[in-house]
């Protein structure tokens, strides 16, 4: 009984111990998730603002770029896969790689081969494990990215994409026709969902509208030349749309983390209560078997007693 009683009790104190570090950990990506969201609410305008210069450029000017031609035929896709670099988030990696091998079925499908670019470790373990080619990997950011990596994610996929399909640029990165990028938006926080953008060639949704007949257009002047702008409004619209999935996908990760660790601490706490009512009952029952011994003995001496 004794040891019974000692091993609950032990078990209740490691409990406790982690219920406090789950605790900790919901209470850090609940004040990390306000300033993600900031950020991410910060860039917004830009992105926006960008995306209206495009716009207008694409719309306004006949100009034919290489991030906006459809290839004919299209052969080979990069894949990018955003994850996250630490684990205790719930399902987060696991949906946004379930979403991964889905697009890659429907690319072989389509007849085309798959280039993998990830960012986030977990994802990288994930590819590891299966013993599957990854082209090149960022991670240690995965919750506070930066607007570098963003640019370096995004020059690395136009050079890949610039490069003539079945050829290798100079540092070694093979030309694709698609590139795709797979990330968790942020919709709330009890909602994030794994979404797939294709990120080339580019496809601008604003001003494909045709305007209303009583609008009036306004008149553009593109200096030096559409094409110019183009040629500098086009890479910082790419690395802006990854900076933007990055953000994205960083707020995300944060609230599975506080949902995931909200769980483990209501749980430990269901778990003690289990095993403290446990740990009475067995307590009781020890002292209910010592009072009937006591009560048994203490019968048995009577009798002895009585007879001699």
């Amino acid at each position: 009984m004794a040891l019974s009683l000692r091993e609950y009790r032990a078990r209740i104190k490691s409990t406790e111990s982690m219920k406090k570090i789950t605790r900790a950990m919901e209470l850090i990506a609940a004040s990390r998730i306000i300033k993600a969201q900031q950020r991410a609410q910060a860039a917004a305008p830009y992105a926006r603002e960008l995306t209206r210069a495009v716009s207008a450029v694409a719309t306004f000017s006949n100009v034919e770029h290489a991030l906006t031609t459809e290839p004919q035929n299209p052969k080979r896709a990069a894949v990018l896969i955003v994850t996250s670099d630490r684990g205790l988030a719930g399902a987060y990696s696991s949906n946004v790689l379930k979403e991964a091998e889905r697009l890659a079925e429907k690319l072989r499908g389509e007849g085309k081969s798959i280039d993998f670019y990830i960012a986030g470790r977990k994802g990288e373990a994930y590819f590891k494990f299966r013993q599957r080619p990854v082209l090149e990997v960022w991670s240690g950011f995965s919750d506070q990215p930066t607007y570098d990596v963003a640019r370096d994610i995004g020059q690395t996929l136009i050079e890949a994409f610039l490069t003539e399909s079945g050829e290798t640029a100079d540092d070694g990165v093979p030309g694709v026709d698609e590139v795709h990028v797979i990330y968790t938006r942020f919709r709330s926080m009890l909602v994030q969902e794994p979404t797939t953008v294709r990120l080339l060639p580019l496809e601008v949704v604003e001003g494909t509208e045709a305007p209303a007949e009583d609008d009036v257009l306004p008149l553009y002047e593109f200096e030096p030349s559409p094409q110019d702008v183009l040629d500098n409004l086009l890479p910082r619209y790419v690395q802006s749309r990854i900076w933007f999935a990055l953000l994205q996908a960083a707020a995300s990760e944060l609230a599975a983390r506080q949902k995931a660790m909200k769980s483990a601490t209501d749980n430990a706490e269901e778990l003690i209560k289990k095993y403290t009512r446990i740990a009475n009952q067995a307590r009781q029952a020890g002292i209910t078997q010592e009072i009937s011994e006591i009560v048994g003995g203490v019968n048995a001496l009577a009798d002895a007693t009585a007879g001699e």
